[in-house]
């Protein structure tokens, strides 16, 4: 209320009223009908001269950029309109929209230029996983056709070595369109309840000759679990679970173990898979869920891997409304850990 152009007008008005009626009184040829006179005078002067001044030429024109403010970011930004039309100074109002204003502009810069930064290293890391196995295909192709067809054996193997590429830009381009379909809320998740521990007993046997090659032990704790049921999309959390048990098989050392812990807590289970193998250094942790990183470059050539897998895993869990948590230690180990809902009383 003090702060309109009215009341701003009224103090002025009596501050130069009573300055100039005190040096007047003075002054000995003045009167008290001429210092009444002045005072009426200079009140209602510097009154009307100050309202024009602050309501017509200040209040008005800030009040108009404010509500242009406000359109924009009623439109813009969900914001309540309430909390815009409480009654504050107009500048301090234009200062503080402006500045949020600014503000927001300036989040929604900095996401694009990162997301741009990010199309960039998408698209070259997309070229050079798909140039790999392409070409390979392709020089093996060329190389049976320039002759190589005439040898049996040679073109035998050089069969086998394209359909391997090619085997693999499948596997690539599979999991660049289930992470796209993730990414983008394209694949509907069936949630439902089922028993995770059969499923870690089926993906264990699916994984068992892979790990039977490296002399790998597959283990799940606690040893007298019968069941353990949850609540999620059964298949696409059976994604997860190969995956990084099958991380776990590659990336881990000959005569290790793999063990996958379920733990039941009040709400929630907990699950944990965890290897022996060499770690992840510390620095590179926080990278692994990007899209194409690869901790060991040389020893992902040697035994696969598109460098997706993990992406998927973490925008898999997401949907879940979880996170998964990774620890590691250099010659100790990798720990991964998520938690998943238990299933709802009605259908438990």
């Amino acid at each position: 209320m003090f702060l309109s152009p009215r009341w701003i007008s009224l103090f002025t008005s009596l501050l130069v009223s009573s300055i100039t009626t005190g040096f007047l009184s003075f002054v000995p040829e003045v009167n008290l009908a001429m210092l009444f006179i002045a005072a009426i005078g200079s009140f209602f002067s510097t009154f009307f001269f100050t309202f024009y001044i602050i309501d017509l030429l200040v209040f008005k024109e800030v009040n108009q950029i404010y509500a242009s403010i406000q359109k924009l970011k009623i439109r813009d930004f969900d914001i309540s309109r309430k909390t815009l039309l409480k009654s504050v100074n107009p500048l301090k109002k234009l200062n503080r929209e402006i500045s949020n204003y600014v503000s927001k502009k300036q989040e929604e810069i900095d996401e694009l230029k990162r997301m741009e930064i990010f199309r960039r290293e998408f698209l070259a890391d997309v070229s050079h996983e798909l140039k790999t196995p392409i070409f390979a295909a392709q020089g093996f192709v060329h190389t049976l056709i320039d002759g190589a067809l005439e040898d049996p054996v040679i073109a035998e193997r050089f069969l086998k070595k394209a359909a391997k590429s090619l085997d693999g830009l499948d596997i690539l381009v599979r999991d660049l369109v289930v992470l796209s379909q993730v990414e983008t809320g394209d694949i509907k998740m069936i949630f439902g309840a089922f028993d995770i521990l059969e499923l870690v007993k089926e993906i264990f046997e699916q994984l068992e000759n892979k790990a039977n090659k490296r002399n790998t032990t597959l283990v799940y704790k606690p040893k007298d679990l019968r069941a353990c049921w949850v609540y999620g999309d059964k298949q696409r959390l059976s994604q997860v679970l190969i995956n990084l048990i099958d991380n776990a098989i590659k990336y881990g050392r000959d005569n290790g173990k793999v063990v996958v812990e379920l733990n039941t807590e009040n709400k929630k289970v907990e699950i944990v898979i965890e290897d022996n193998g060499p770690g992840i250094p510390q620095e590179q942790l926080p990278r692994i869920f990007e899209r194409f990183y690869k901790v060991d470059k040389s020893r992902t050539r040697e035994v696969g891997g598109t460098g997706l897998g993990l992406a998927i895993v973490k925008h898999i869990l997401n949907a879940h409304d979880s996170t998964i948590n990774v620890t590691s230690k250099i010659d100790k180990g990798t720990r991964f850990t998520f938690h998943l809902a238990k299933p709802p009383k009605e259908i438990a």
